[in-house]
């Protein structure tokens, strides 16, 4: 079954837990926290006080996307805080090798990504020692932009890759997904699919996320 991931970056925070507690009693498993340090991209999101407190109160697969600036320097904090998976962008640093075997050596989930420019390509090597590839269907920074066309390229030259290399890294997605394009990229060859606006802007966030499972399942059975 592929997986929804809401991304916290759209949640009104100033009722943060009260918008989580709306996912609760669904078929949701993950949460997505997109992290921003102003310098990488330019936009500042939160950091590692805003991922302790509602690893208290919210029992969710934790998807960290880390668009920070040498990430190497804060994987530990970012475990401590309640990360289970940290997924960091291959321009961020100089050797992502070791960025993964960091990340690995805590006993979480790591996970690359790309901003839409960079070539694809040199994600491949890589995608042997990692659990999840992130393909940015927007340009990483900010919320509520529109999906671009050619990412569904991306995702079907890493579903290729993976499935001809008998691979088990997931592929998710990120960025303008709504439940009007999600079954295209699922179609594409996407596992994992991260929506925010989509969600946590609407009136009824429970019905919103079961929505994306009754479609998810659809294509399943299908």
């Amino acid at each position: 079954m592929v997986e929804l991931a809401p991304s916290i970056l759209s949640c009104d925070f100033s009722r943060l837990q009260e918008n989580l507690d709306d996912t609760k009693d669904t078929r949701l498993k993950m949460l997505h926290i997109d992290v921003m340090d102003g310098i990488f991209v330019p936009n500042i999101s939160f950091g590692f006080k805003v991922i302790e407190d509602i690893r208290k109160r919210n029992d969710y697969f934790f998807d960290t996307h880390l668009m920070i600036e040498r990430p190497e320097r804060y994987i530990e904090r970012f475990v401590k805080a309640g990360s289970d998976r940290i997924t960091f962008h291959i321009e961020a640093t100089d050797n992502p090798r070791e960025v993964i075997r960091l990340i690995e050596s805590f006993g979480i989930e790591a996970g690359i990504t790309l901003k839409p420019a960079t070539d694809p390509k040199e994600v491949l090597p890589l995608l042997k020692d990692l659990d999840c590839v992130l393909v940015m269907s927007v340009e990483p920074g900010f919320g509520g932009q529109s999906f671009m066309e050619d990412s569904l390229d991306k995702v079907k030259l890493f579903r290729e890759y993976i499935d001809k290399n008998k691979l088990n890294t997931k592929i998710e997605i990120d960025g303008g997904i709504k439940t009007a394009n999600v079954s295209r990229v699922i179609e594409a060859g996407c596992d994992e699919i991260v929506s925010g606006s989509d969600i946590f802007a609407k009136d009824n966030i429970k019905n919103q996320i079961n929505t994306y499972y009754d479609i998810f399942e659809e294509i399943e059975n299908n």
